[in-house]
């Protein structure tokens, strides 16, 4: 097995493949997904295909980044996605996560998080990240505030989508000038 892009104590993150699919499937069927981040019209494993290579993938070849598989150091098992995102409807990259119910409330998002962060500070430049996150989803928010963000406003992701919550950096004391 080749080394991960990404590492940490428990994770490991690299590139999605079409190989994948059913573990998309799986995530993207999933009740809080479809609550929180929106239907993508995944129900198959061809439509996974379709969508790996169409978001993720084409992701990786437009930007040099993109959403990542997270699977556990341990077993190699995915257990979520976390990466970057270039929205055109936000100025920033911004950064997504999910995980399968089961790897929920261990610290999972929060690690992988922390780490997507740190890669694209280092490896890629990116000096400026941002999330969004419905407003509802209080689990998420709270990752987001253990890694140091807080909600700076609101925003739709197009005309028809419901708001939701811009999350950014808090500055830290070397960003303010006296």
């Amino acid at each position: 097995m080749s080394p991960p892009l990404i590492a940490t104590a428990r994770l490991r993150l690299d590139q999605l493949t079409v190989d994948d699919a059913a573990f998309i499937v799986a995530l993207l069927t999933d009740p809080d997904w479809l609550r929180y981040i929106g239907d993508r019209g995944v129900r198959t494993e061809d439509d996974a295909r379709r969508y790996l290579e169409t978001g993720p993938m084409a992701s990786y070849a437009a930007h040099g980044f993109g959403l990542y598989r997270v699977a556990r150091r341990d077993t190699g098992v995915p257990i979520g996605i976390c990466g970057l995102l270039r929205r055109a409807t936000l100025s920033d990259v911004d950064l997504g996560f999910a995980f399968l119910p089961a790897h929920r409330g261990q610290g999972f998002a929060r690690e992988a998080a922390a780490a997507t962060l740190a890669y694209a500070h280092a490896t890629l430049g990116l000096t400026r990240i941002v999330a969004i996150v419905s407003p509802e989803n209080a689990a998420s928010i709270r990752v987001l505030e253990t890694l140091g963000m807080a909600q700076t406003g609101t925003v739709r992701l197009s005309a028809d989508a419901e708001p939701v919550c811009l999350y950014a950096p808090l500055p830290t004391s070397s960003d303010r000038r006296s």
